[in-house]
């Protein structure tokens, strides 16, 4: 249950904002994001792509479903904090098997409450996403600012959220074979690889090259994550080893990650793009999709000139780049979530794209 007012969030610039927990009591220095999609807590809460960030959804009302056991993007949800304008405690819904605040317990993470979204949210879009501490109310500033200073947040979060050993997913009707690299990677893709036909191997961040052409896979998969590409300098030149010699399918993290192998180049966003009511152009097909999106950073539109790669989807709210590929390697890659989970299914061919570029090697 809520405990009126004796949870606060303070600022670099002094700036404090009360509020009331639920969840864990949990004191951390987090980036603060927001989030624009009406349903899907679950999913937010459990996508490890949100590891250190404390994310402010604008929709008022949260917990009202409750947690069902079959809509965890990961067993052991690593979110910084859940900040909302009203949290539920009583959930109405026959899949449900708890509450929200006791799972964010379990998992140690905090949450605030009766907060005015709206306003934090403006000022996330005026001042952009900046480190903020989640504390009790009778925290100092003094103090408060201090550890704001004091601390950094962690560049290690591909390797605290990727899997430590490689584990096995396969489809009733296999088609193929994928061999996909955990950055942090969201269950509803591995489900959807399924669905399509395709077994999937998911390794650990830091496998090489060498040990995923020896697994011969058919294709492979570079996942969604959280923080900055450039801190995974491993994985950039893992897929240097493997481009043209087997197709890759990249997502979000993935997506950074596969243009900076090619030599392009990335840059965090003044606050990313989080919702599931996002508008993308997809070039080929000359089709707009809503999309599903999550991330910080994005790719330099210019810096894909000088590269083999092609820019193929663009995002209609603020022409950055959404989607790239290179024909004559069979690569492709999305900035946004085509598996959803949660928003829009619009997207869910790129997966049967994926497959047709397998279908070619496998043929050449």
């Amino acid at each position: 249950m809520e405990t009126p007012n004796n949870r606060k969030i303070i600022f670099e610039d002094g700036l404090e904002i009360y509020g009331s927990a639920f969840g864990a009591s949990t004191e951390a220095v987090l980036e603060i994001v927001f989030n624009t999609s009406m349903t899907g807590y679950q999913e937010i809460l459990s996508d490890p792509s949100y590891t250190g960030q404390a994310v402010v959804m604008t929709y008022p009302l949260i917990g009202n479903y409750g947690i069902a056991e079959d809509d965890y993007e990961t067993e052991s949800p690593t979110i910084g904090a859940l900040i909302v304008r009203e949290y539920n405690d009583e959930p109405s819904n026959y899949r449900s098997v708890t509450s929200l605040g006791e799972v964010m317990k379990k998992h140690n993470i905090p949450g605030i409450s009766g907060v005015d979204t709206r306003k934090l949210t403006r000022s996330i879009r005026d001042k952009g996403s900046r480190k903020v501490l989640i504390t009790d109310a009778s925290t100092t500033i003094d103090y408060g600012l201090k550890l704001l200073r004091s601390e950094m947040i962690p560049k290690d979060l591909v390797r605290k959220v990727s899997c430590k050993k490689a584990w096995e997913s396969p489809s009733d009707n296999e088609r193929y074979h994928v061999t996909a690299i955990d950055c942090g990677i969201k269950r509803n893709i591995v489900r959807c690889f399924n669905s399509a036909g395709c077994s999937v191997t998911v390794v650990p961040w830091n496998t090489t090259a060498e040990t995923i052409l020896g697994m011969k896979p058919d294709g492979v998969f570079i996942s969604n994550g959280p923080g900055d590409p450039r801190d995974v300098p491993e994985i950039i030149e893992t897929i240097k080893g493997i481009r043209a010699k087997i197709p890759i399918f990249g997502i979000c993290l993935g997506h950074q990650l596969i243009s900076l192998a090619y030599g392009a180049e990335t840059y965090k966003l003044k606050f990313g793009h989080r919702g599931g009511n996002h508008p993308v152009k997809d070039l080929v097909t000359e089709k707009t999709v809503m999309t599903s999106q999550n991330h910080s950073y994005a790719v330099d539109r210019e810096s894909i000139r000088r590269t083999p790669l092609e820019v193929t989807h663009i995002n209609l709210l603020d022409g950055t780049v959404e989607g790239v590929s290179c024909e004559r390697d069979l690569v492709f890659s999305v900035q946004y979530h085509p598996e959803s989970a949660p928003g829009p299914h619009d997207s869910k061919y790129l997966f049967e794209r994926f497959i047709g570029l397998m279908e070619r090697k496998t043929n050449a």
